[in-house]
């Protein structure tokens, strides 16, 4: 699946492929110690947020590990929201991998479940997938919380899984 030019409306948000244009509020997002907390990437400067918003312009779901992001603007401030993602994981097994990363200015508003839902319809009646999972850092109790809105469920909890950021951490996988 080729997400180049894709387009769709959700209820709060538009939902786009990110353009060059994005550029500073991509930055934004990106540059701030509170959204990388829990991701896997440090807090990006400028030639390290120009470095990811170039591997975003990649948008085709057609081998394993491939990912396509959507970025999230709210439908009346023209605000990017934030960001989600979809990854191919396996094609033998039809399986994929959903993450989203929100602006603090609009998380708590149900906009990660909005854009995560929209994600699941895609994997699901797209590209016809059989199981879609989310990894996400154990304490990251709001994206947890998010996950079970959506009616996925906790199936694994990885303790001391993966080197985080320099120290130990616990992995929840979410089915």
């Amino acid at each position: 699946m080729d997400l180049t030019g894709y387009r769709a409306e959700t209820e709060r948000m538009l939902l786009r492929p990110y353009a060059f244009d994005d550029f500073d509020a991509f930055h934004d997002l990106h540059s701030r110690d509170d959204v990388a907390r829990y991701l896997p990437w440090p807090t990006r400067d400028a030639d390290a947020s120009r470095r990811a918003l170039g591997r975003h312009q990649t948008l085709r779901l057609e081998k394993e590990h491939d990912g396509a992001t959507l970025a999230g603007f709210d439908r009346a401030s023209g605000r990017l929201v934030g960001e989600f993602v979809l990854f191919l994981r396996s094609t033998e097994h039809r399986g994929g991998e959903i993450g989203y990363v929100l602006h603090p200015d609009f998380q708590r508003r149900g906009l990660a479940t909005e854009g995560a839902s929209h994600l699941l319809e895609i994997a699901f009646d797209t590209l016809d997938l059989h199981r879609v999972v989310a990894r996400l850092d154990a304490r990251n109790r709001a994206s947890a919380a998010v996950l079970t809105r959506l009616g996925m469920r906790h199936e694994a909890h990885l303790v001391e899984n993966e080197l985080f950021k320099g120290e130990w951490g616990d992995v929840l996988f979410t089915v």
